[in-house]
């Protein structure tokens, strides 16, 4: 646990802005990817793919990841994954080719695999449930929720400023110190004996998870450029779902299984797991709708885009930090998903709604500001389902499960959000996938009703109990 207050502040400091390199990181090509695909010579099709490779990395290692910070220790893990980040920004900086930058990306993915799961493990372990934790949930998701929004906007403004490479240089001293200041901030992990380590380490379902989710990634990912039907995209994904049947297989018979099948028995975690796989398909397409009406239908520069993201992290921050922990006090995380959800549909069809071939940004703001504000309010919630119910040794996991199901939902939604968009003339396609995407998030709220609820006034709130479980990966 923390000693002091300036040392409490300083760690909590230190695992927000891992959170915020792993939120940030996702999204902060978006608007930099003309400018990479006619300097690096990409074509239509495989510039996707700058920001598929990150998505294919970092879902496709999480659950090894967070079952390395249960048998491993979440300091080294963080020290690891943000050190692997450095270098792979170092590779993208310099990057000339396609597929030099194609793998960087994927470094910054698996980097953030490692980063993420240990984050989560160091702000239940550093600090005390009750009050203490509660802030430091608050700080981690006004870190998360305004790194994933405020992608866009630091992508415009460095894009414009200092080209397409400064998206990759800006990642390089954030990840540094990052790795630097962890050995001096963080507390040593627990000493277990090497042999102790090795014997609870599932080595064969660790392979067999992380070729099946690469694979299943990666399928989806090739589906719009190499046809659903091909072996590239249908292909891997049908290989990939025969290894989870074999991933499953031996978990049942291992001894020291990396997801024990007894997890899939608890109901809140499995309810969490399906809400967010459904969830982040309409929430990645905000930004790709946005994106794409700004600069393909109104003419904007990357700079003017990308500042239109500035009012979605301001309200991010606000539901993280004001709506947040008073909902979660009074409410629990049931209710308070059920208002998340609920004002994220309306904002995405208010988005929807605005966009006209004669229509301007302003007409876009309302619905933007709605959305940043019950974004940063579902999103660290639906994690606090996640982690609620599961014993402390499997919270690694646990928490590798829900955004394993971030990153694989966010491709299978993304694809078919596009390929709406895409049946149509541009703005009535844009217009007919975000009101689906909104459908969709609205269907969303029964997975939330399927949680277990909680009472506000039970010995220490709802609130206060499911937010500590919800750190502890």
């Amino acid at each position: 646990m923390s000693n002091s207050p300036t040392r409490s502040g300083l760690v909590l400091g230190l695992l927000a802005l891992a959170h915020f390199i792993v939120s940030v990181d996702f999204n902060i090509v978006y608007i930099a990817l003309p400018e990479i695909g006619r300097e690096v010579g990409f074509g239509p099709q495989s510039l996707q793919w700058v920001v598929s490779a990150y998505a294919l990395g970092f879902g496709g290692f999480l659950l090894l990841g967070g079952r390395l910070v249960d048998r491993v220790g979440a300091r080294r893990v963080f020290v690891a994954g943000s050190a692997w980040f450095a270098v792979a920004s170092v590779a993208g900086l310099v990057a000339t080719t396609p597929g030099v930058l194609v793998a960087a990306r994927a470094g910054q993915g698996i980097g953030s695999a490692l980063l993420f799961p240990a984050t989560l493990a160091l702000v239940n372990t550093r600090f005390e449930a009750g009050p203490e934790r509660n802030r430091a949930l608050a700080v981690w998701g006004v870190a998360g929720a305004s790194g994933a929004l405020a992608g866009g906007g630091a992508g415009g403004v460095l894009t414009s400023a200092l080209g397409w490479e400064s998206v990759f240089g800006a990642m390089i001293p954030l990840a540094a110190a990052a790795t630097l200041a962890a050995p001096r901030l963080l507390a040593p992990d627990a000493v277990r004996r090497r042999a102790t380590r090795a014997a609870g380490f599932d080595v064969p379902g660790a392979v067999t998870v992380t070729a099946a989710s690469l694979l299943i990634v990666f399928g989806l990912v090739s589906g719009p450029e190499a046809g659903w039907t091909s072996a590239r995209a249908g292909g891997a994904v049908a290989a990939g779902i025969v290894l989870l049947g074999l991933f499953v297989a031996i978990e049942r018979r291992g001894k020291a299984p990396l997801m024990p099948p007894r997890m899939l028995a608890n109901r809140n975690l499995v309810a969490a797991t399906g809400l967010i796989f459904v969830l982040m398909g309409p929430v990645a397409a905000v930004h790709y709708l946005y994106t794409t009406y700004l600069q393909d239908v109104l003419g904007y520069d990357a700079l003017a885009a990308g500042l239109g993201f500035l009012p979605q992290s301001a309200l991010a921050m606000a539901g993280s930090w004001l709506l947040l922990p008073p909902l979660l006090r009074r409410w629990g995380v049931r209710a308070t998903l059920v208002v998340g959800m609920v004002g994220i549909a309306v904002a995405i069809a208010a988005v929807a709604v605005g966009m006209r071939t004669d229509g301007t940004y302003w007409y876009l703001l309302p619905g933007l500001m709605m959305f940043g504000l019950f974004a940063g309010t579902a999103y660290p919630a639906v994690f606090a389902a996640v982690g609620s119910e599961v014993p402390g040794d499997e919270q690694g996991v646990a928490s590798a499960m829900g955004s394993t199901a971030q990153q694989i939902g966010g491709a299978v939604g993304l694809a078919v959000l596009v390929a709406i968009a895409n049946a149509d003339p541009v703005v009535e396609g844009l217009r007919t996938a975000g009101l689906v995407a909104a459908a969709i998030t609205a269907g969303a709220v029964v997975l939330a009703f399927a949680l277990r609820g909680t009472r506000p006034d039970a010995g220490a709130s709802a609130g206060d109990r499911l937010t500590s479980t919800m750190v502890e990966v």
